[in-house]
């Protein structure tokens, strides 16, 4: 059976209380166990070609965000990392950069520069990371600082 495909305003519908949320999950059919099992045997069985095998990889590749957030993080560290983010496998001149490279803030300067026109992006953690216990203006200052050094996300 096919899953039921909602629109937008059905969706809103849907999650706008949580007990809209309750009477959707409950129309749904079950789960036909037996069902499941022989499609993910059957699945299983299947063989993946190169090429497809290939593209997937390289979608893979190109979705990874490579982060560093050692307490020791040092620019020659970063810099590494970048010529990493920029070619994963330099023996694959085909393969594709990663994502984004994620730093502390006091390196997104340095990774930004390292990275250049690549179209990788910088990442950086932001908020008094890891704890998040800082007040509300420091956290608000902390994302600030690393947008104004060149993050593209946070």
């Amino acid at each position: 059976m096919a899953s039921p495909v909602l629109s937008p305003s059905v969706f809103d519908e849907v999650v706008s209380t949580g007990s809209a949320l309750r009477r959707f999950l409950r129309g749904l059919p079950g789960v036909d166990q037996v069902g499941c099992e022989a499609r993910a045997a059957t699945l299983a069985s299947r063989s993946i070609k190169t090429s497809a095998k290939a593209q997937a990889l390289d979608l893979a590749i190109s979705m990874i965000d490579l982060t560093t957030l050692e307490g020791q993080d040092t620019v020659g560290k970063v810099r590494a990392l970048c010529a990493k983010a920029r070619r994963p496998d330099p023996a694959d001149s085909g393969c594709p950069a990663v994502a984004a490279v994620c730093v502390y803030p006091d390196l997104v300067t340095t990774a930004r520069a390292a990275l250049g026109d690549s179209g990788v992006a910088v990442a950086s953690v932001a908020t008094a990371f890891p704890s998040g216990r800082a007040a509300l203006e420091v956290k608000l200052g902390d994302t600030a600082s690393a947008i104004a050094a060149g993050a593209t996300e946070i």
